[in-house]
This record gives structure tokens, sequence and C-alpha cells, in this order.
């Protein structure tokens, strides 16, 4: 259900934002109208197509319309500008990467559908994300450490548009966050590779270059996301700025909750209706046309 964004102020005007790899001209005239939008934009430096409908007046349906169409679609408040991010949080799998890594080292060890059916379970929320974490990691016990260098060379692929999501966000002097229930084995290299500012994730416990199936030290879960989140908008919030959280799973829902623009990007269903916005159809980079 479209919202109205936790950062729009009582009677500050509305746009709305559509786009999609290809929009028909017929069904933008269609939605203009839907929304009784003052005038269209269309963003040209959008890696996607997309267009701002200005001063919308109504949306009554106009989420149902661009669902049956895979359009993505956000009613966004126009005081929402770029350069007001100070902050920005990505979780890495099946977010930044296309590839839960959990998952495909399990392929290494020939456990990978019980590892894949447990990662499911959690990331709907079915399971406590504690728990279902040192049940996957246990099954990991016994596999040598090349076989995590494996999987980050041959298998870790980055999320369309990241690249670009991340640069427009650095443009403006905004700090990036990457936040995982994974292994640091992956999120150190990612953070070093897209120069992030910051990283979080759960170090997997090794011994003669081989996995002991445990985690060493506290484990990273959804409330440390959260913490960690916080403590850093804190710390570089101004006086108008604005935090971002961008997630797909139940464990990203307390972080999202923190910010001020949450996205859920191609996310369990859950995930999409706490979220300030859902990307279902278009990549990473499709973040940067939900702020002027």
């Amino acid at each position: 259900m479209i919202k109205t964004p936790r950062d729009a102020a009582a009677g500050s005007a509305l746009d709305f934002v559509i786009q999609a790899p290809l929009i028909v001209r017929e069904d933008l005239a269609v939605l203009a109208a839907l929304t009784e939008a003052e005038d269209v934009e269309p963003l040209a430096n959008a890696a996607t197509e997309a267009y701002r409908l200005h001063n919308v007046q109504q949306y009554d349906g106009v989420e149902e319309a661009c669902t049956a169409t895979k359009y993505d679609c956000a009613l966004v408040p126009q005081s929402r500008k770029l350069d007001r991010v100070h902050l920005v949080a990505l979780d890495m799998d099946s977010t930044l990467i296309t590839i839960e890594c959990i998952d495909e080292i399990a392929d290494m060890q020939g456990v990978k559908p019980r590892v894949a059916a447990i990662t499911e379970r959690a990331m709907r929320g079915e399971i406590d994300f504690r728990e279902s974490l040192m049940q996957r990691v246990e099954l990991l016990a016994g596999l040598p450490v090349a076989a995590l260098e494996r999987v980050y060379a041959d298998r870790v692929r980055l999320s369309p548009g990241a690249q670009t999501m991340l640069r427009g966000f650095k443009t403006v002097g905004a700090k990036t966050l990457l936040v995982s229930g994974g292994f640091t084995f992956f999120t150190e290299r990612l953070k070093a590779l897209l120069a992030f500012d910051y990283a979080l994730g759960n170090t997997l416990e090794i011994i003669d270059d081989t996995l002991t199936g445990r985690i060493a030290g506290e484990i990273v879960d959804a409330q440390s996301k959260a913490r960690k989140f916080r403590q850093l908008a804190d710390e570089h919030r101004g006086l108008e700025g604005l935090a971002v959280a961008i997630g797909d799973g139940a464990n990203d829902l307390p972080m999202l909750a923190e910010a001020d623009v949450s996205i859920a990007y191609h996310a369990k269903p859950t995930v999409r209706a706490e979220a300030t916005h859902a990307i279902d159809y278009c990549g990473l980079d499709a973040v940067l046309n939900l702020f002027a």
C-alpha cells in the first residue's frame, strides 16, 4: 500500500515517481491522469526509464495500476533532496549482491539445500535469526577457507545499479554502511572494493585454515544492525539530514524502522509492507530517483 512518507511535512507537496526498464507512453498518460499530476518530468539521468509526476492530488488505484504493468512507484515529498542524505546503509546478501553467501558456501560443502531451506525461513521471519545462523554455520564445519575464496571470486556479483547508486550518494557527501548477518570474509572485501565507510558482519571461526562451524565473538543480528545504523545516524546527522536504509529480509526490519527513508529491495512481502518504498523491478540505481 502506498503510504505518505514519514519525511513528508504536513501539507507538503508530493510527487509520484514511476520507473521500470521500459515504460509505455500510454501507461504514463493514464497514470498522470489518475494522479491528477501538474506535469510530468522525465528523469534523464536514470539508468532505467523514470518519470516524476509533480504535485499529485490523489493516488487511489495508482499502485495497483503500476503493479499490473510491473512499474516501480513511490510517493515522495518534494522537500526530499539528495544532498540532505547523510547516511546510507545497505544489507549485503540479496541486496548489495545477488546471492546469499552462506547458501553458496554450503554448496561447496554439499549441504546447500539444507542451508538454503533454513535461510529462506529466516528471511521470512519464521524462525529466530540467531538460531538459524548457528544451525547453518554448524553445517559448514570442516570446510577449507579456500572454498570461501572461490565463492567470492566466482559467485559474488553486485546487484544491478549498485555502483551507480553508491557513487550518487557519495557525490553529496553521504557516509555509507554495509551491514550483514553474513560474514566479514565478504563484507570486508566489498567494503574495500566499493569504498564503504563502515561495515558490520559476523566472523567465522577458522582454525588451521578450516571452518569450525562456529561464530567467533558476538553474533550480528537484526538488533545489532539497527544499533549500528542508529549510532552512525546520530553521529552524522545534520540539522535536516536524512538516514536511508535498504534491505530485503526480516532481519533488516529493525534497521529499516530506524531510517528516515527505508527501501525494500526485491524484498519479502513482510519487508515491503513495513518499508517507506519498495523497488521490485529496477536496480539499486533506482533509489536515487526517490530524491530530487
